[in-house]
């Protein structure tokens, strides 16, 4: 089949001249589809009870999606994997000294709220995967229980060894906190929901406002995932009904302290209970209580006993055949799961992605034949450690490997900005998408309002000049929280993730108020949002469907890859002058550990000046990186619109667009979590959510381990000098079909 030249330039120059293409008529068509109406029936029938792994009514939503697909026509199956879940049989916290106090661990359900009360169906309030455990010990208040806060507490000359720490959310990952207070010696961990974070300190609580409550609580997943997620047992392969698995007690992602989340109600009594040190001011909360330390005198005994069984997970997976490409992927994917009913985490995200397969059944209907094969997920077990996902891209890893041309996530969805995060070749593509989406309350384009919001938030001139003249905003990194993980960080396959925020604050995050009630009253009441972000993906998807050349642009990533070396030798820089001050106020004995004269001085070791290390391979690396994406931009304009390309050497073109992204894993992995394998995105260590990018070379220089600084700055240079050489290659692949 022959294809018309002018249609690849445009898709990749994204030029304004989309009007003109065939592709706008059936994207047009697309848009006006998606109604706000139907979302919100979806909302209601999925978010209708509790829909956790291995719940009853989890099974009925698969079975219901799976037969909507089919009455609209399209081929739709569902895919069982079979993981480790653990549910709580018994659980409990208790004050025994000096006051004594049993902790409630029950929200409260609201009359006027109908489905907070649906308690036989309600998982309790606990971490999955923390580790079974009977402790008794003095209670530590460690803030938010990050590595800053443990390097505070030893500068007080406090321990947490054999203590239990009470943590509350907030600035890392849930996982996190009790992972480190393993490694300090902590033999237990409580995690709690300060109001100051999502409590009445910020508004009125639910059900007269969007906020946290005082016995709300956030449950959620502990897992190590930033050593691997998705199955404790199968790491690296799909959980099938045969898979070998690791016996439980081999399973290196389960806590090594048993954990469990409180309410601030619940919180109060123990950290009332605390004397000793007075909290700095940051470690300050919003409860009425002087915040202090300890340790003690409050003595804390915690009990959690699991079930520890495996559970099916469903994937419902929905195919469109390409007719052209059949073997290029688009791959578009929201979980279903959640962990009580989600209205909005994940409901309302599940419910915009039906959407847009109900108006691609419509385009179907019309004669619309798309030319890539387009396959749609509903992942079951995200909320547990993206189970669904991960363990569906592990079973078929090496046909993702050749066929992914992308995938693009959304999660929850709410009311107002759009906000994108992923990988940057594909900036300037989903940018073009964002400015020919309308915003549905101000009738600008999702571009210009999120372009807007930037310019009026920015923290320096040089930030709001960026906003204001930059042609495409920047789109935020990749770490992990959220099913494009296996994607991006395990397989290296270029994904985006998306969604709408930014106007509905509050703070039912994993609780049973996550419902249809709080939904409609403090979130996307009418669901015009669920809409917008459906015409947002669809449109994204259409539009990299029909490309002739798939959308895949380096300019952006070349130069973002520069700014996050020049981060790396900023972070290096900012270390030695850091240290330099210390060790000499060590030495002149001027080191204050504590601003309070009654504290005792305990002043710190002094440290080895970090190293000068050699950056000059990625800074040559970069420049390769750059010189061949202006090469394959300058090639793509070259492209005589009066030639047409065969189909084969389209075929060839985009293999290499597909395969170029391949090239910045590395099939060995990070140090000590050899699953993910992306040299430029990962989750950080002890972030757990948060990205570190170019991580090797980050958390080398972080962790001051000098000579493997300088070996993953060697790797990530091959990295990058390959990639430079691939996109070298596609240019001159263009430049003969220009001739």
């Amino acid at each position: 089949m022959m294809l018309r030249l002018p249609f690849i330039a445009l898709t990749i120059t994204c030029t304004a001249l989309f009007a003109q293409d065939t592709r706008t008529n059936w994207e047009t068509l697309f848009r006006e589809i998606p109604a706000s109406d139907r979302i919100g029936t979806y909302v209601r029938r999925l978010a209708a009870r509790p829909h956790h792994v291995g719940s009853a009514y989890g099974k009925e939503n698969t079975e219901w999606l799976v037969s909507t697909f089919k009455q609209w026509g399209l081929d739709s199956h569902i895919e069982t994997f079979h993981v480790l879940f653990p549910t709580p049989k018994g659980r409990s916290v208790e004050l025994i000294g000096p006051k004594k106090y049993r902790a409630l661990m029950q929200e409260a359900a609201f009359s006027v709220d109908p489905t907070s009360g649906q308690r036989t169906e309600q998982l309790p309030t606990y971490h999955a995967y923390s580790i079974d455990g009977d402790v008794t010990a003095p209670l530590v208040y460690v803030n938010y229980g990050i590595p800053e806060d443990y390097e505070q507490l030893e500068r007080f000359g406090i321990s947490v060894k054999g203590c239990i720490v009470i943590a509350r959310y907030g600035a890392s990952w849930r996982g996190i906190k009790p992972k480190l207070a393993a490694e300090k010696g902590a033999v237990g961990c409580l995690i709690y929901s300060d109001p100051k974070e999502d409590g009445y300190y910020n508004g009125d609580v639910f059900p007269e406002g969007p906020w946290r409550p005082k016995d709300g609580v956030q449950r959620g997943s502990v897992m190590d995932m930033p050593l691997y997620p998705g199955d404790p047992l199968t790491p690296g392969v799909g959980a099938t009904q045969g898979a070998k698995r690791l016996d439980v007690k081999e399973a290196k992602t389960i806590t090594q302290i048993p954990v469990l989340p409180l309410s601030y109600a619940d919180a109060q009594p123990l950290l009332s209970s605390l004397t000793g040190t007075v909290a700095p001011e940051g470690w300050r909360g919003a409860l009425p209580i002087t915040y202090k330390i300890g340790p003690g005198p409050a003595k804390v005994r915690m009990i959690i006993k699991s079930n520890w069984d495996i559970k099916p997970v469903n994937n419902v997976i929905v195919t469109i055949p390409g007719s052209v490409f059949p073997d290029e992927w688009i791959i578009r994917g929201n979980h279903h799961d959640a962990w009580v009913n989600g209205a909005q985490d994940p409901v309302s995200g599940a419910a915009a992605e039906m959407e847009e397969l109900r108006a691609y059944s419509e385009l179907l209907k019309k004669g619309w034949k798309p030319k890539r094969t387009i396959v749609y997920c509903l992942w079951d077990g995200e909320e547990e450690g993206l189970l669904g996902s991960t363990e569906w891209a592990e079973a078929h890893a090496d046909e993702l490997k050749q066929k992914a041309v992308l995938y693009i996530n959304s999660d929850s969805n709410g009311r107002g900005f759009l906000g994108i995060s992923g990988s940057h070749s594909l900036e300037n593509f989903i940018n073009a998408v964002a400015r020919d989406i309308e915003d549905p309350e101000t009738k600008l384009s999702a571009w210009k309002r999120s372009q807007l919001r930037r310019i009026a938030g920015a923290r320096s001139i040089e930030s709001r000049q960026e906003a204001r003249n930059r042609e495409d905003l920047r789109i935020g990194a990749l770490g992990s929280g959220s099913d494009y993980t296996v994607f991006v960080d395990h397989l290296g396959i270029a994904s985006l993730d998306m969604g709408y925020g930014g106007e509905d604050g509050g703070g039912i995050y994993h609780s049973i108020y996550d419902d249809v009630y709080w939904y409609t009253h403090f979130a996307d009441t009418d669901f015009t949002y669920g809409r917008t972000l459906a015409q947002t993906a669809g449109t994204a998807v259409l539009r990299i469907d029909d490309a002739n050349i798939l959308p895949f642009q380096f300019t952006n990533f070349a130069e973002t890859v520069r700014l996050y070396v020049d981060e790396l030798k900023r972070l290096l820089s900012g270390m030695q002058e850091q240290f330099k001050e210390r060790n000499l106020q060590i030495a002149e004995g001027l080191f204050s550990a504590t601003d309070d004269p009654k504290e005792p001085h305990v002043p710190p070791k002094a440290k080895e000046i970090p190293p000068h290390l050699n950056f000059a391979p990625l800074d040559n690396a970069v420049d390769e990186l750059a010189g061949s994406a202006k090469q394959y931009a300058g090639a793509l304009k070259k492209v005589s619109p009066s030639r047409s390309i065969p189909t084969e050497s389209l075929r060839q073109i985009n293999q290499k667009l597909i395969q170029s992204e391949r090239l910045l894993i590395n099939p060995d992995g990070l140090r000590d979590r050899p699953w993910f394998r992306n040299l430029i995105y990962a989750p950080g260590f002890y972030t757990g959510y948060g990205v570190k990018t170019i991580p090797g070379v980050r958390e080398a220089i972080e962790q001051e381990r000098w000579k493997e600084a300088e070996g993953e700055i060697a790797r990530v240079a091959a990295a990058l000098t390959a990639h430079a050489a691939m996109i070298a290659s596609i240019a001159a692949d263009l430049e003969k079909t220009a001739r």
